[in-house]
């Protein structure tokens, strides 16, 4: 299984971003998967979810900005996460991974890489 997540980069408050998800595995492929986000010092937060089939759910901090899409395969699925208006407070290292039932974050060991967005104001 593999997780690379990539498209962050440094952008001015009010613009946008499209990251990318690049998750390999047949348990990604079939399961809901997730956008977190995480800053120094505080926990990583799962922001954007969407199910095997589609079904998406954002904490409240970016709805209507962001939006999150995938495309599956057999055995591998992209993710997206299109950030619009961007703010300085959504500044943070940005991870793809499996979700829990009811759009709940998961506790899980592997992260892979992460990508970092700095929004500057």
């Amino acid at each position: 299984v593999q997780l690379q997540a990539s498209g962050g980069g440094l952008v001015q408050a009010g613009g946008s971003l499209r990251l990318s998800c690049a998750a390999s595995g047949i348990v990604f492929s079939m399961n809901g998967m997730g956008w977190y986000r995480q800053t120094p010092g505080k926990e990583r937060e799962l922001v954007a979810a969407i199910t095997e089939d589609g079904i998406t759910n954002y904490v409240d901090s970016v709805k209507v900005r962001f939006t999150i899409s995938r495309d599956n395969a057999k055995n591998s699925v992209s993710v997206y996460l299109q950030m619009n208006s961007l703010k300085p407070e959504d500044t943070a290292v940005y991870y793809c991974n499996l979700i829990g039932a009811g759009f709940q974050p998961l506790k899980v060991n592997y992260w892979g890489q992460g990508t970092q967005v700095t929004v500057s104001s």
